[in-house]
C-alpha cells in the first residue's frame, strides 16, 4: 500500500509539517491516499497531522514534531461551537476557505410555550404555529464570508444580506475570536424598511468544553416587528426607521462531547420603547452536534 511506518523516528524525522498537511488535503498520487479537501474541515486536518505525528514514540524526530504537537496543544484548549448562532446571537464560528453552510431555523412565536393551561394537548407549545426560516453562508476566504437569510411572510418577509470579517483567532495565538460583521436588511424580500447593522462578534473558550460571547451592535433605522395582513405587499406599510444599540451576551457549554446548553440574553439599550422592546430578549437551550450539522432545541 505504500504507507510509511509513521511510528519510526526516521520517517518522522524526514517529512516537514507542510508535507503532511499537503497530503492529507491533496492526497498523494499512485497510492490509496485521497484528498481529503473539502472533506475535512481545517481543524480536522490539523488533528490528523497532531496525530500522525503522535505515533512516533521518540522525541528524536527533529523540531517538526513540536510545531503540530504544539499545535494540536493549542487546538485542543479552543472551544469549537457547533453553529452559526446560539439561538439568534451570532457566534463567529470560523468557516473554511470555500466552506458552504446551511442553516435553517423553526420558531414557534405565536404560542408561547409555557403560558396559559392544558397545554399538554398542545405538545407544551410545540404544536402551535410556527415560522421557518433559512440561509446560506458560505466562506470566501478563512477569514471573509458571505451570508443571506430570508424569514417568512408573517413577519414581513425580511431579507437580510451580511459579509463578515474576522481578524483574531484563538486557534491562531490571540487571546480571543474577534470578527465585524455588517448586514442590510429589508422587508418586503428586500423592497422597504432597510436596516443597516455593524456587529463585533467576540468570543472566548474558557476551556475545550465552554465559550462566552459579547455582541454589540449599532443598528440604523431599526424597525418594529410587524406581521402583515395578507401576502400582498401592499400589505407592509413603509415604518419609522430609530437607531439602536444593542449588546448581546451568551455562553455554550459541552455537557457531553457531541452535546451543548446554550443561553443568550440581548438588551437594546437605545431607542428600545419605540420598537416595543421592553424587557432583553433571552433564551436558552440544548444543542445536538453531529459531524458537521447541529441540532438546536431552545426556549
Amino acid at each position: 500500500l505504500k504507507t510509511p511506518n509513521f511510528t519510526d523516528p526516521n520517517v518522522q524525522a524526514s517529512l516537514t509539517d507542510e508535507q503532511i498537511l499537503a497530503t492529507i488535503k491533496k492526497g498523494k498520487k499512485d497510492t490509496v491516499m485521497p484528498s481529503w479537501s473539502g472533506k475535512l474541515s481545517s481543524r480536522e486536518i490539523l488533528l490528523v497531522a497532531a496525530y500522525i505525528r503522535s505515533l512516533s514514540t521518540t522525541k528524536e524526530s527533529g523540531g517538526a514534531v513540536g510545531t503540530v504537537t504544539a499545535g494540536k496543544a493549542e487546538q485542543s484548549a479552543v472551544y469549537e461551537p457547533g453553529d452559526d448562532v446560539l439561538l439568534s446571537l451570532p457566534t463567529g464560528r470560523p468557516v473554511d476557505r470555500h466552506g458552504f453552510y446551511m442553516n435553517f431555523a423553526h420558531r414557534f412565536p405565536f404560542d408561547p410555550a409555557f403560558s396559559g393551561t392544558a397545554r399538554g394537548g398542545a405538545l407544551l407549545g410545540l404544536d402551535g404555529f410556527a415560522l421557518p426560516s433559512f440561509g446560506f453562508h458560505y466562506g470566501v476566504t478563512g477569514k471573509l464570508s458571505l451570508s443571506v437569510y430570508r424569514s417568512p411572510s408573517f413577519i414581513a418577509r425580511p431579507i437580510q444580506l451580511m459579509a463578515a470579517y474576522s481578524f483574531a483567532a484563538e486557534k491562531k495565538g490571540d487571546p480571543l475570536n474577534a470578527a465585524v460583521r455588517f448586514s442590510i436588511e429589508g422587508q418586503d424580500n428586500l423592497r422597504r424598511n432597510f436596516t443597516e447593522n455593524i456587529e463585533v462578534i467576540l468570543s472566548r473558550s474558557i476551556t475545550r468544553r465552554a465559550q462566552v460571547y459579547a455582541v454589540p451592535t449599532i443598528s440604523f433605522n431599526d424597525h418594529r416587528l410587524f406581521s402583515p395582513s395578507s401576502y400582498r405587499s401592499s400589505s407592509i406599510p413603509n415604518l419609522p426607521g430609530y437607531n439602536t444599540f444593542s449588546i448581546g451576551f451568551g455562553t455554550a457549554v459541552d455537557i457531553r462531547p457531541t452535546v451543548a446548553l446554550l443561553a443568550e440574553a440581548i438588551p437594546t439599550l437605545v431607542n428600545g420603547e419605540p420598537l416595543g422592546i421592553h424587557r432583553p430578549a433571552f433564551g436558552f437551550g440544548i444543542q445536538k452536534k453531529i459531524w458537521r450539522h447541529s441540532f438546536t432545541l431552545g426556549f
